[in-house]
């Protein structure tokens, strides 16, 4: 008997280097790109896509230029290439180009400090663009909320909104000194909020300050994205106690505190599924009528 299960297409690399980059608050770093490779995608009208930067584990013994795949082959798991996910800022296939906005919090993590320390000439591997969302330029009001990880994406739906759109944006950042740059129009409404000033845990004010907004009338489209336990508490409000329909959120944790990429996309799933059981099996257990 033959063996049915779906093949896994396989990751395709492409490459890219850097021109120039722009320090644009004390702790957000842009990388500009271009490259041959980056004529090869496909246009989208996704704003939330993503590609996976390539990167050699700390302490390793090779740098990039590195074929992943012969490495993975050659070496134990702990040197193999590790990926970190980062959203697009902007990408123009045409001319080979794209950005991406970086975090930089001194020399923690791998890609942090490569942007920080990125000159023109430099090079980077990465798989993708993954994404799934975009904003949907019907809809009566939009909400869109994220730290940090997530602002290159709410930055890009801004980008992507008609003139006339109606946005409520949430962001947080760590102070005021840190306001990620955000296009503005009439119709969008941006609340700052600064972790200095609220005891400086990771989205437990974010979360807070879109309760207490509200949610505005009429057809709703959501994004929420950031840390784990800001969507834990967001998802709960908006599916269970406001009863949003869930194809009008794109809701997802982009890493949770404490852990870096690779031991939050190992224990995500098993996040995932706890918090839909409890918050799913509440919704069931709710009175009706």
């Amino acid at each position: 008997m033959s063996d049915q299960r779906p093949q896994r297409r396989p990751r395709v690399m492409r490459t890219a280097t850097v021109t120039r980059t722009e320090r644009l608050t004390r702790d957000l770093v842009r990388v500009h790109l271009e490259g041959s490779d980056l004529t090869t995608i496909e246009p989208s009208e996704q704003t939330d896509r993503y590609v996976k930067l390539l990167f050699a584990p700390a302490g390793a013994d090779y740098a990039w230029p590195f074929d992943p795949d012969t490495l993975r082959e050659e070496r134990p798991r702990e040197q193999w290439p590790v990926t970190r996910t980062y959203t697009i800022r902007s990408l123009d296939p045409v001319a080979g180009q794209m950005a991406l906005d970086f975090v930089v919090h001194g020399d923690e993590g791998l890609a942090g400090p490569w942007a920080a320390a990125a000159r023109p000439g430099d090079g980077i591997g990465f798989y993708g663009p993954g994404g799934g969302w975009g904003p949907d330029p019907t809809a009566d009001h939009h909400l869109l909320v994220g730290d940090e990880s997530a602002a290159p994406a709410i930055a890009a739906a801004l980008d992507a909104l008609p003139h006339d759109a109606r946005a409520s944006v949430f962001v947080e950042v760590a102070d005021a000194t840190t306001h990620v740059p955000l296009r503005t129009t009439p119709g969008i409404q941006i609340t700052w909020v600064h972790r200095d000033e609220t005891g400086g845990r990771y989205g437990v004010a974010l979360a807070q300050a879109v309760r207490a907004a509200g949610l505005p009338g009429g057809d709703v489209r959501a994004f929420v994205h950031g840390n784990a336990d800001m969507i834990k508490d967001l998802r709960r409000y908006l599916f269970v106690e406001q009863g949003v329909p869930r194809d009008r959120v794109s809701i997802s944790g982009y890493w949770r505190t404490g852990q870096d990429e690779d031991a939050w996309q190992a224990g995500k799933r098993e996040f995932v599924a706890a918090m839909e059981q409890e918050q799913d099996g509440s919704t069931a257990a709710a009175p009706t009528g």
